[in-house]
């Protein structure tokens, strides 16, 4: 799932992408998208900065990560921490990481990584900035209150990780004109356009399916 817009001018190649990955869909999965997003919302990148809501897209950034010298990656890793842990990897120390498998897309990023380093694309510079899911298995539910409390600390590290690159954003003083991703996949419109509890499929049970099909008996009556 992904919206892949970015604030970048038209075919200029970013000196550093900014990248957030993961699945809105699955609770704390969605980490990484929140966190890219909530960074363009508060800050003004410089020129050569590229934000990327990368979600899912797996292989198909392989272009995107490997035509910038700097990455700097936002997503929810299992390191086998407290929920809600957050964690600065760099370098050689992400693709051990990025090999924990959680989800499809952390397993092709792993494998992005791997197919950069054998082209001898590989970033000079790589950071993760990572956290510790506490709930996945949560269909069309929304991140956990403790990986939500790590989307400003997270902002703040990207932040400071940008300034050492020497490329240091600018704090808005009004809403970007331009938002990141769709306005359907924004943070807000998805809480508020999520159904109850007691009527939505949120672990991938029948409750959907019998609810629909029982709307549909009563209408053929």
């Amino acid at each position: 799932m992904c919206n892949a817009t970015c604030n970048a001018p038209h075919g200029h190649a970013a000196q550093v992408l900014v990248l957030g990955i993961g699945n809105v869909l699955w609770a704390d999965e969605g980490f990484g998208v929140r966190a890219v997003e909530a960074l363009h919302d508060a800050y003004e990148m410089p020129a050569d900065v590229e934000l990327l809501d990368g979600g899912t897209q797996g292989l198909l950034l392989l272009d995107p990560v490997c035509s910038a010298r700097r990455v700097l990656v936002f997503d929810a890793i299992d390191f086998g921490l407290a929920p809600g842990t957050l964690r600065v990897l760099r370098d050689r120390e992400v693709p051990a990481w990025a090999g924990t498998k959680m989800s499809l897309h952390q397993q092709s990023f792993h494998e992005l990584l791997a197919i950069a380093d054998l082209q001898g694309r590989f970033p000079a510079s790589l950071t993760l900035i990572g956290v510790q899911p506490e709930r996945l298995a949560d269909f069309g539910g929304s991140l956990s209150e403790a990986v939500r409390a790590q989307l400003a600390p997270a902002v703040a590290a990207a932040v400071e990780e940008l300034a050492a690159w020497g490329y240091a954003p600018r704090a808005r003083s009004s809403p970007p004109a331009q938002r990141l991703n769709a306005a359907a996949l924004r943070l807000d419109a998805y809480e508020s356009g999520r159904p109850p509890e007691e009527l939505a499929c949120r672990h991938g049970d029948a409750r959907f399916l019998n609810i629909r099909h029982a709307l549909l008996a009563k209408e053929d009556r």
